[in-house]
């Protein structure tokens, strides 16, 4: 009988294999709202399209003389009155015989100036209401959020006809953007409030509360870089409306004096020769359109970009 402990018994080669199944990839980088936004948008030629708009814009706003070499007033020659293209004059002439290229350049100075000043003041105003009354909330919100509900039911084109008119001795680029931005903020403020209101239930919220930090402390450093997102849409689409409302209140004669530079000044002056020289009206037009529409389709696009939602249904 053979021994037992003598027989040999076969065992299988274990092969093992490490599946990092858990592992986290230290190179790749944390996503986050900003960043995924980014790139969405650097997909779309959309965005390149309007974003190059919006900077050519700017840039001619700034450096007017990059562009034309033409003084806008002192070249006006009555007898080049509603005169077509010719050399160096490449859109032709007003009826006081300015150059019509010229002025829109120029033009462009302060219509995108009092656009921008009032949206910074409507976007500040704006931050701070919604801020302090989505926050805090109690009382101090319902103070703020009637306050808000007043200024939402005056049309702010109204208002700043009103302030332009009791103001029409001193009127001026500041005077005019405030008489926008000081009565478009409560859009912004309902906005920043709602994001607020949301972002003040996020956890790390109250973990800095359980660290001691005092509220004034978590909303500016916490809550309020977290809930900009919106407002940052918001301004955008508001400078498209302020650069509007400036070309209106000029228009309507209530804006800045006849002898400012500006697109709606130059259309309402081209209106009374519309029928003899109507290139003269639908130059300025056509520059006042193209910068509403780079700003307006740029603003959508961010807000689509920023919303996880209308991320997935694209």
């Amino acid at each position: 009988m053979p021994d037992p402990t003598s027989q040999k018994h076969y065992v299988a080669p274990i092969e093992t294999e490490s599946i990092a199944v858990d592992a986290v990839r230290i190179s790749d980088k944390p996503s986050n709202l900003w960043r995924d936004a980014w790139f969405d948008l650097r997909r779309r030629p959309l965005f390149w399209f309007s974003i190059v708009l919006a900077l050519f814009f700017l840039v001619m706003a700034l450096w007017p003389t990059l562009f034309t070499a033409t003084p806008p007033n002192d070249d006006c020659q009555l007898s080049n009155s509603n005169g077509g293209p010719t050399d160096g004059h490449p859109l032709g002439f007003t009826f006081q015989g300015c150059d019509i290229y010229a002025r829109i350049v120029w033009g462009s100075q302060t219509s995108l100036a009092v656009g921008l000043i009032a949206t910074l003041i409507s976007s500040v105003l704006g931050l701070i209401m919604g801020a302090l009354a989505g926050f805090y909330g109690g009382w101090l919100d319902s103070v703020l959020s009637r306050i808000g509900d007043i200024f939402f039911a005056i049309p702010y084109i109204l208002a700043a006809v009103v302030v332009m008119t009791v103001f029409r001795d001193s009127r001026s680029v500041w005077t005019l953007a405030f008489a926008i931005g000081a009565f478009a903020w409560a859009s912004t403020a309902r906005v920043v409030r709602a994001e607020v209101l949301r972002v003040r239930q996020a956890d790390f919220v109250m973990a800095s509360q359980a660290l001691g930090q005092s509220k004034f402390k978590i909303l500016l450093n916490h809550v309020v870089p977290n809930a900009i997102a919106p407002l940052l849409v918001v301004s955008t689409l508001g400078l498209a409306a302020a650069i509007v409302a400036e070309a209106t209140l000029s228009f309507l004669g209530v804006g800045l004096g006849s002898d400012v530079m500006s697109w709606g000044n130059d259309i309402a002056k081209a209106q009374a020769s519309l029928r003899v020289a109507p290139m003269a009206l639908i130059y300025p037009s056509i520059a006042l359109t193209l910068a509403v529409l780079a700003f307006v389709t740029l603003g959508e696009l961010i807000r689509d970009a920023l919303d996880p939602k209308a991320r997935a249904r694209r």
